[in-house]
């Protein structure tokens, strides 16, 4: 069991009230936050008016109590909000996004906006303009990204559960970086009202904990359609806790890829604790098919086409006319417009939105953001075909240990490629968990995926539940204090 059902557990049967709770908690998460940059602010005001409600009955609801995270994309009414980019810098939310008004719905207390990558856009958290967030298990290396600070706040116990959203790994490259359980959801599965958009097409919320349970629990209460978002899909919302009851495997197949889970250029203790956590599966009565699916290679160059693309759209907004950053100085509107996002926008941000304007612009669509798309849907179907024979499928999370601090950001293209195991996903809009599976030999986490077929959540999280109780992950000492 995970903290988030422990301190449900402790609420509900009086062993700790929540004003106890939070007087002593909230002193050690300001102090972890200095070394670990994980929330970019502690919401110290509205946690006192969340826990005064909560202690006069106003506030309750499943998830009554429960210190989260919210990524620094998600709105939360009347906080600032600003994407980790200094062209947000001073922007409030007008109102809560429809995750954060289902989880005030449910009693949730919100600790502070995590740290991320600027709009989204990394693989290490180094990209935020206000510092990165860092990997509790090593000060000096990444969390991972861009949901980098949900991921060290939840592994350094600075809450007990986070939002971080997903467009090309960015739940579980992070999860797997900080020995957490991190769950992309289905495309449409969760509803991106009130979230500021990156690639529109490919962008998911979905929920950081412990385990397998306490990711089901707030799945719970973020799921469902919503009439603010046109690809929140009507599906019907399956009891995710239930889920995570005991039940037997004997009939689940799993495919694998022997070339993701034998590369040469996979470490070592990474293939050890692969193999390990496949014979635990094959313990519980899951079977194993190899399985070759020949298109996932083109993955990230179709992906970094068409994510530049749908953000060099979705930015065009911040020009300095409406809202956000606006330069001091100019003598025409395009050159107020041009100076304010020059200034506003960081190094990576401008190269996403160079290499998508250019893969848009004329003569060159065709050549290639329509071939992108083209790539993209035959992935789809190799996956399609792929789930006619196997339930789910197991693969790594990441192809490489966390990042050392300063080293890999001047080199984006090595940034990159940490996403390969990740991105064909979300070129697919299919659901997929990232879990601790063990350490390597500097004791940092190392992560693996069960991928499923679109809206089976409910039997990733029944997979790795089981998985959990026979092979429990045991978390060694952080290095913060």
């Amino acid at each position: 069991m995970g903290r988030l059902h422990q301190l449900l557990r402790n609420f509900k049967e009086k062993k700790a009230s929540y004003r106890e709770y939070y007087s002593d908690e909230m002193p050690k998460i300001k102090r972890r936050n200095e070394e670990l940059g994980a929330y970019l602010e502690i919401f110290e005001e509205l946690v006192e008016t969340q826990v005064t409600e909560l202690e006069s009955g106003k506030r309750a609801g499943r998830l009554a109590g429960l210190p989260l995270a919210i990524k620094d994309i998600i709105s939360i009414q009347g906080q600032r909000l600003t994407a980790a980019s200094k062209i947000l810098e001073n922007y409030r939310a007008p109102r809560s996004a429809t995750v954060v008004e289902r989880l005030d719905r449910e009693g949730a207390v919100f600790v502070g906006r995590s740290n991320c990558d600027e709009f989204a856009m990394g693989s290490s958290n180094e990209n935020s303009a206000y510092g990165p967030a860092k990997n509790p298990f090593d000060l000096s290396r990444s969390p991972g990204g861009s949901s980098g600070g949900s991921a060290s706040a939840v592994a350094g116990e600075l809450c007990v559960g986070a939002l971080g959203t997903d467009t090309g790994g960015s739940i579980r490259l992070p999860a797997a970086f900080c020995g957490i359980t991190g769950l992309k959801p289905t495309y449409g599965r969760v509803s991106r009202s009130g979230v500021i958009a990156f690639a529109s097409s490919l962008d998911q919320v979905g929920p950081m904990a412990d385990d397998a349970l306490d990711c089901a629990e707030i799945l719970q209460v973020i799921s469902g359609a919503d009439p603010r978002d046109s690809t929140a899909m009507k599906v019907p919302v399956e009891d995710f806790v239930k889920a995570c009851e005991p039940s037997p495997l004997k009939d689940l197949k799993i495919g694998y890829s022997p070339d993701y889970l034998e590369s040469e250029s996979l470490p070592e203790a990474y293939k050890k604790e692969l193999q390990e956590a496949k014979r635990s599966f094959e313990k519980l009565g899951a079977k194993f098919y190899p399985m070759t699916l020949e298109h996932l290679p083109y993955s990230i160059a179709a992906y970094y086409i068409i994510a530049p693309a749908e953000a060099s759209s979705n930015l065009a907004r911040y020009d300095g006319v409406r809202f956000g950053h606006r330069t001091k100085a100019f003598e025409s509107l395009k050159e107020m417009i041009v100076q304010s996002r020059s200034e506003g926008f960081g190094d990576e941000v401008k190269r996403r939105i160079m290499i998508g304007s250019f893969a848009l612009s004329s003569g060159y669509f065709d050549a290639y953001y329509s071939k992108a798309q083209f790539v993209r849907s035959l992935i789809q179907k190799e996956f399609l075909e792929a789930f006619k024979k196997v339930d789910l499928l197991f693969w790594p999370s990441s192809p490489r240990p966390p990042f050392p601090l300063g080293k890999e950001e001047k080199d984006p293209l090595s940034l990159y490629l940490a996403d390969i195991f990740t991105i064909p996903v979300n070129l697919a809009g299919l659901p997929a968990l990232s879990f601790p599976i063990g350490y390597d030999e500097d004791s940092l986490p190392i992560g693996a995926q069960l991928i499923g077929r679109a809206f089976a959540e409910a039997e990733l999280l029944r997979s790795l539940a089981a998985y959990e109780r026979e092979r429990p992950f045991e978390k060694r000492p952080l290095a913060c204090h």
